[in-house]
């Protein structure tokens, strides 16, 4: 009878592993990390914006193209590179439920850093408000095409690539349906 038992009670055990709560990180935000500095930190949040401490493990992310292993600790891991100047932070991460990635300006001054998200509509309003302003007002072409110019220079300078630019868009794009 207590060997029943004892099988019973591991039969037990072993269901109730094997429905355990799969992780995932559906939401997530940049900071400064507050340990170190010149560098950020990726906290998983829900939708709300609270974070989410039961994130816990190792998951991948891309950080502008390059794949990291970013290990979170009660909602949040550090990125462990240094940040010398201003420049854009394009963070992916690849789940079950989809991709999710997120570009961000990330402005140093001082000793500190300042991460600003920039939205896909941000992306596609600037350029198309410029080829706007040349159409409507045919003296404005030649400064729409200066100030486009400064805009591309911007953007790649600090990082943005042009395919960065075009998979941001379309990501945005994919997660509005």
């Amino acid at each position: 009878m207590k060997k029943l038992l004892l099988i019973f009670c591991l039969i037990a055990a072993a269901h109730s592993f094997a429905f355990a709560d799969k992780t995932a990180i559906n939401h997530f935000v940049i900071k400064e990390n507050p340990f170190a500095v010149d560098e950020v930190a990726v906290v998983a949040t829900d939708t709300a914006g609270v974070i989410q401490e039961n994130v816990n493990g190792v998951f991948t992310f891309v950080m502008n193209g390059f794949t990291e292993e970013l290990k979170f600790d009660k909602g949040t891991a550090f990125y462990r590179h240094k940040l010398d100047r201003s420049s854009f932070l394009y963070a992916k991460h690849m789940n079950d439920s989809g991709t999710h990635a997120i570009l961000y300006y990330i402005y140093k001054h001082d000793s500190k850093l300042s991460p600003f998200h920039i939205s896909w509509v941000l992306l596609i309003a600037i350029p198309l408000l410029l080829v706007l302003l040349a159409y409507m007002f045919k003296r404005f072409i030649i400064i729409a095409v200066v100030i486009f110019c400064i805009f591309l220079y911007f953007n790649y300078h600090n990082g943005l690539s042009i395919p960065t630019f075009f998979e941001s868009i379309i990501d945005g794009l994919k997660n509005m349906f």
